[in-house]
């Protein structure tokens, strides 16, 4: 059975700091995304029919929606919330100097470090009210690369952040590869990265500041622009502030608040190796309904990366795609079997994500590199990275 998460104890005294507080929940009429849950505590089950429904739920889940809200995985409550009181304090403590010293560079194919509330590039753009600061690997191994106010406070971010990789995306990865009828340990061994604390992953603390209505009007009430990770799996912490979208059935729909779940969303690099059983979503931040726009959105993200020198392509000996073969709908497993079935090289997992960190910058639908078409009645954006095109909905 898998030990619940333990916060380290501290040898010295640190700062005390003020407690995150969770914003109010909108009480406008929403229509809901609907989706599954799944309790990851029920796979240490000794019962094999529990665990064979647990399969059976994560199947339908992920092939259906690709997102699911996550429960009982070994974080409390109180746990989680303080490291959203981290999140709070680092955002508010940066200096001046912390945010020009460790300014990201995304054209170098990471995120790395702190992005400042104007655009997603090192450069200067267009405000959009988003502040990140993001923990790769070398983040939690080198203390100059990190803001000195939230030094004393690594202990608890890296435990943390050791616990969701090493444990609790360890026994997703198992139920993933069960769906797969696959061997337990299959993705955690074979695609799972594992160079470092994060792997070829990351952890970012997200603050969302409201848009002023200029700012609004010109984003067309959108914070982030729809898209798909690349990695394997995101973990993303269920907040009161009401603003994640996915795309279902031909529609952008809100996402509820969980507390204390984890909503999960897989990557393109699991819908590749799964053959389009495994279906990465297409998501975006949208504007947070009326009475939750004063609001500020905190948020915590752990993106779990697949080992880079890896070549995106389908596990084809798992049992599950020999007998029910590839699953053909339109998504990056289409695009990627196009590339294979013409012979062109297929990338590998850290060329197709620098690729994508370099050129799909937040911009636009219409500044996208293929303007903006229409697909059965539906408006995309297309891109084309690295030779495959890349449709996300307006």
């Amino acid at each position: 059975m898998a030990a619940p998460f333990k916060a380290p104890t501290s040898p010295h005294n640190k700062p005390e700091i003020p407690a995150w507080i969770p914003p109010q929940e909108t009480k406008m009429d929403i229509e809901w995304a609907d989706l599954r849950t799944i309790e990851l505590s029920l796979l240490d089950s000794d019962d094999p029919d529990i665990v064979a429904e647990l399969v059976a739920t994560t199947k339908a889940a992920i092939k259906e929606d690709g997102f699911l809200f996550l429960t009982n995985y070994g974080v409390s409550l109180e746990q989680l919330h303080r490291q959203f009181s981290l999140a709070q304090y680092l955002h508010e403590n940066i200096s001046q100097e912390d945010k020009e010293r460790l300014l990201w560079d995304p054209s170098t194919g990471v995120f790395a470090g702190f992005k400042p509330r104007f655009g997603w590039k090192r450069e200067k753009g267009k405000y959009d009210g988003i502040e990140h600061f993001n923990f790769y690997s070398p983040e939690f191994e080198h203390s100059n690369r990190v803001p000195r106010c939230i030094l004393p406070f690594m202990d608890e971010i890296t435990s943390f952040c050791d616990y969701l990789v090493n444990s609790v995306n360890r026994r997703l990865l198992r139920l993933l590869s069960m769906v797969l009828e696959l061997p337990d340990d299959y993705l955690w061994n074979t695609i799972q990265s594992h160079d470092g604390l994060v792997g070829d992953g990351y952890f970012r603390h997200a603050l969302f500041y409201p848009l002023d209505e200029e700012s609004r009007v010109s984003r067309k009430g959108v914070r982030m622009y729809g898209h798909t990770d690349y990695g394997t799996t995101t973990f993303l912490f269920s907040v009161p502030v009401t603003a994640l979208q996915i795309w279902k059935d031909d529609k952008w729909r809100y996402v509820s608040y969980n507390p204390g779940a984890l909503v999960v969303n897989l990557g393109e690099t699991l819908e590749v190796i799964s053959g389009g059983h495994f279906k990465a979503t297409l998501h975006k931040v949208a504007e947070p309904p009326e009475d939750q726009r004063h609001e500020q959105r905190l948020s915590l993200v752990l993106f779990n990366g697949s080992k880079g020198d890896m070549h995106l392509k389908p596990v084809t000996e798992s049992p599950l795609i020999q007998r029910e073969g590839f699953v053909l709908k339109q998504g990056i497993f289409m695009q990627f079997k196009n590339l294979m079935d013409s012979g062109r090289p297929v990338p590998t997992n850290k060329e197709w994500r620098e690729a994508q960190i370099k050129t799909r910058l937040q911009i636009a639908p219409e500044e996208r590199l293929e303007g903006v078409k229409e697909v059965n009645g539906t408006k995309y954006g297309q891109d084309v990275i690295l030779g495959v095109p890349v449709m996300l909905p307006v």
